[in-house]
């Protein structure tokens, strides 16, 4: 499993909204495709215009190859390509030993 992190700086507070509004209607395809194990969209306490979307992806060639050139992914982008330009990182990491879940 690896983690994708999408950061995004979002400095209109409508278009905040909106971000959270697009995810809202991409889930579903996130929800359709067997590539992706889980997501959760979050927004900084401390910094109002920095937002995080967290993808759990089976591995990095699922989430590119699978995902990406599979069904699911248009109707994905759709939603959420007008936030392109706010993207400030875009990047897989893997899990290390150290880590934990209650």
């Amino acid at each position: 499993m690896v983690v994708e992190y999408i950061r995004y700086t979002v400095t209109d507070a409508a278009r905040r909204q909106e971000l959270v509004a697009a995810y809202k209607e991409a889930r579903a395809s996130l929800d359709a495709a067997p590539e992706c194990l889980a997501y959760e969209l979050t927004e900084c306490e401390e910094d109002e215009i920095s937002a995080v979307l967290r993808i759990e992806w089976i591995s990095t060639e699922a989430h590119m190859q699978g995902f990406r050139k599979g069904p699911h992914f248009s109707s994905f982008f759709k939603a959420i390509g007008g936030f392109v330009k706010e993207i400030t990182e875009m990047r897989h990491y893997t899990l290390t030993e150290i880590h934990h879940r209650k």
